[in-house]
């Protein structure tokens, strides 16, 4: 099939044109964070910022996404969607544009703690977004479009960034980012509609509405997204710890020049957008968490057998597959908790599963930087691993919590309050 008849059907099952706004503004916000992270380790290297203290930013990263997580969702719901991306996506620029200017490690930590901060504002905001704005059956097509978004970006950022290292060297990645993330910013002042409640028109029978009343009890709709909030915990962990350890890990024990560890978030992140698509058509058809569990595992068994590999293409080969799966997994389990919680609750949802993203941003890279240190990059790399091995066995156990599967097992294995898919 031809790529103009991909994206002619694309635009036939989403033809509101406010989602297609939020994909071209995420699209930069990704490239922007391509820009940054692919340089990030090896500017902190260069200016003298041990391993130990780098993990320690990574930290202050994902504290600054657990402490707005929550508050995020309640700032959509009260201001609306377009007014928070206003907001994140200019402060966000101001935040990446400052780093290289700073220079000591507390004045890098404020600078990623609202890095945090404004990019969980603007993840919430956009996610609320486009699931108000889907259906049940929709639901992964729309979130696995945005997964992609966010992908090309990151597959298009590193590129971008070698040619702007060559002339304005790591600095000016920043600033790039910084650019970028303002041009996002005009995008959605000039196209997104506004409005609290622009996204509660667009409903579909036989979804699971219930907009009137009080919202779900916080614990409740926890309890309801547990599998997709343990996905993004491990993603979260795993991510954190692998954009800050894996190049220093490819330098020191496997040769690999520093310039070519650049290449790396680019393979990772073509995986994930070359498989994402098809990845949630099956999560639609046969279950999301069936699905998730079948990613993990072979992301985890890419992850481990990393350590074994000696030459770059290999490595490449392995972290592309690793993308494939374990970034693939970001959009179904968003799809999966857009089934099985009410619209109002959405809002809700989205905050409580990113601050289980930032639990895992904020565990992992203090505990990796530990392990990098002490026994080595080797043995890190298996505990994550390690780490993707628990979320499959744990997915086993709470395996009804998908409707598809409770549906496939009869009305007695359902929830009652699952989405009629």
């Amino acid at each position: 099939m031809s790529s103009p008849s991909v994206i002619r059907r694309a635009f036939a099952r989403i033809p509101d044109k406010n989602v297609w706004t939020i994909y071209t503004a995420i699209l930069l916000l990704g490239v922007a964070y391509g820009v940054s992270i692919a340089v990030l380790a090896i500017h902190l290297k260069a200016n003298g910022i041990p391993e130990i203290a780098m993990g320690g930013l990574a930290a202050a990263f994902a504290l600054g996404i657990v402490s707005l997580s929550i508050p995020s969702g309640w700032v959509v719901q009260r201001f609306g969607a377009k007014k928070t991306l206003l907001v994140a996506l200019a402060g966000y620029a101001a935040c990446v544009s400052a780093f290289p200017f700073l220079t000591t490690t507390t004045g890098l930590s404020v600078a990623r703690f609202f890095d945090g901060a404004f990019s969980v504002a603007i993840w919430v905001a956009a996610e609320t977004a486009l699931l108000s704005r889907s259906h049940a059956t929709n639901k992964a097509f729309v979130m696995s479009l945005y997964a992609m978004s966010l992908g090309l970006g990151y597959v298009f950022g590193p590129l971008l960034a070698i040619g702007v290292v060559a002339i304005a060297g790591t600095s000016g990645s920043f600033i790039a980012a910084g650019v970028l993330a303002l041009i996002a910013a005009i995008v959605i002042l000039a196209r997104l509609d506004g409005g609290r409640s622009a996204e509660a028109a667009h409903g579909e029978p036989g979804e699971h509405h219930d907009d009137g009343g009080a919202g779900t009890p916080a614990l409740r709709v926890l309890w309801k997204i547990k599998t997709a909030c343990l996905a993004t915990f491990s993603y979260g962990y795993f991510q954190a710890s692998v954009v800050l350890y894996l190049p220093l890990f490819l330098i020191q024990s496997k040769g690999v020049p520093k310039e070519r560890t650049i290449l790396i978030t680019a393979f990772f992140a073509l995986g994930m957008l070359l498989s994402t698509t098809l990845v949630s058509r099956l999560g639609d058809r046969y279950g999301h968490l069936l699905v998730m569990r079948a990613l993990g595992a072979i992301g985890g068994t890419m992850v481990a057998s990393f350590v074994l590999l000696s030459s770059f293409a290999a490595m490449c080969v392995a972290v592309f597959v690793a993308g494939a799966t374990l970034a693939a997994i970001s959009p179904v389990s968003l799809a999966l908790q857009g089934v099985v919680v009410a619209r109002r609750d959405l809002g809700r949802a989205n905050a409580l599963y990113n601050a289980a993203y930032a639990a895992g941003m904020l565990i992992g890279p203090p505990v990796s930087s530990v392990l990098f240190t002490k026994l080595g990059g080797g043995e890190m790399l298996l505990h994550l691993a390690a780490i993707w091995a628990t979320f499959v066995a744990i997915t086993l156990v709470f395996a009804n919590d998908d409707p598809k599967r409770a549906a496939r097992r009869g009305p007695a294995a359902a929830k009652p309050d699952a989405v009629a898919e």
